[in-house]
């Protein structure tokens, strides 16, 4: 009985054998197999990586409130703040003239302070919320911009080599005359 069986089915293989490589190979992919635990670590919603929020005004108080206004909002929204801080405040001086004249009729001294949050890793739904929020509460004389970090706003960090320089002439200065 299987040698009539046999060469039925060996028949039929055949004839259904060349057909099967070419549909799997149209339809086959190559995977690898990554654990399920690994998909729940990666974030839901795509992220900024690092942003850097800038404010300046001529208004200290009114700067430092508001620089913790937005600290406790960026916490609320719980989001990163990897970093806080206030960058030299920059000295400027405005001068008034007289009508029709180079006369000076009043100066100015200016400071323009500026400081600065740096937020790690913030989901896209909820970077738009915090710029509504930011922008709403936004005092009258302060100046409000946000950018992704780079190295320029590191660097403007630090006190430039020329002013350290001055500083250590001055510490040297201040020794040797300790020292006569």
């Amino acid at each position: 009985m299987f040698k009539k069986i046999l060469p039925i089915t060996s028949r039929f293989l055949a004839q259904q054998m060349p057909s099967i490589p070419s549909r799997l190979s149209s339809t086959k992919k190559f995977t690898i197999f990554e654990p399920d635990y690994l998909d729940s670590l990666k974030p839901k919603y795509p992220q900024y990586e690092s942003i850097n929020v800038s404010i300046k005004g001529y208004d200290y108080p009114i700067l430092e409130s508001y620089q913790k206004f937005l600290h406790s909002v960026a916490e609320y929204l719980e989001l990163d703040v990897s970093d806080c801080y206030a960058l030299p405040p920059q000295q400027s001086k405005v001068q008034r003239f007289r009508p029709n004249s180079t006369v000076i009729d009043a100066e100015y001294k200016l400071t323009m302070y500026e400081r600065n949050l740096q937020i790690s890793d913030v989901d896209a739904p909820i970077y738009p919320i915090f710029l509504r929020i930011a922008q709403s509460a936004l005092p009258e004389g302060v100046n409000l911009s946000v950018q992704e970090h780079d190295d320029d706003c590191e660097e403007k960090r630090y006190v430039p080599d020329k002013d350290l320089l001055e500083l250590k002439a001055q510490l040297e200065e201040m020794q040797s005359s300790k020292k006569k």
